[in-house]
């Protein structure tokens, strides 16, 4: 009898401490980023969003949208100040261009480098690639998504959509995001990554 009870409460406690490290998503990406949504000390997410919130919604992992392509680099590429959701300019350049097969058909687009990130030593190495596609305005974000890079030591560069993340401004327009540049259009539904919140 006393095993059964010693069985009874290890179940219990090893199911609670199952709950309670339970993790959303199907990706490690996908959980990373619900638990950065849950940290109420790193959430973007407004205070009333984020007492409910339970999850950020994606679209299911499709290897389709993972593409390997060599870098154009333009070393010579001027800065310019990239418009974003409010008044603020954020200086950028375009690093390099990356043209790639997606779903039978060749895009290409811009990768761009921020000032002030060259500045620190944290993200000196980090690539920002905005897009736009298909899906704004309908199963994701309007304004589009982003994806971040690191810059690769032989200009050869995995761009996985699945990592396509909203804007902070998709959440709390506290928030200065760059607006996509135009050029960064895919003529296509990006079926991957997070979805519009």
């Amino acid at each position: 009898m006393k095993n059964i009870v010693y069985i009874c409460l290890l179940l219990f406690f090893v199911g609670c401490s199952q709950k309670k490290a339970a993790k959303v998503g199907e990706t490690a990406y996908q959980i990373e980023q619900n638990n950065i949504f849950k940290d109420a000390s790193k959430s973007p997410l407004k205070a009333k969003d984020l007492k409910n919130f339970k999850g950020l919604d994606f679209f299911s992992f499709d290897s389709s949208f993972v593409v390997m392509t060599s870098l154009e680099l333009k070393p010579n590429a001027k800065w310019f100040n990239m418009k974003t959701t409010t008044s603020r300019l954020s200086r950028e350049r375009i690093y390099a261009t990356a043209t790639f097969e997606l779903k039978g058909q060749q895009f290409s687009l811009n990768i761009y480098q921020g000032e002030e990130n060259m500045n620190s030593e944290e993200y000196k190495d980090y690539l920002f690639l905005p897009f736009l596609d298909n899906t704004n305005g309908k199963e994701t974000y309007a304004g589009g998504r982003y994806i971040n890079l690191k810059i690769p030591e032989d200009n050869i560069i995995q761009i996985d959509f699945n990592k396509a993340y909203n804007p902070l401004c998709a959440y709390n327009e506290k928030f200065s995001c760059p607006i996509v540049p135009r050029v960064n259009y895919l003529d296509l539904r990006v079926t991957a990554g997070v979805k519009n919140f």
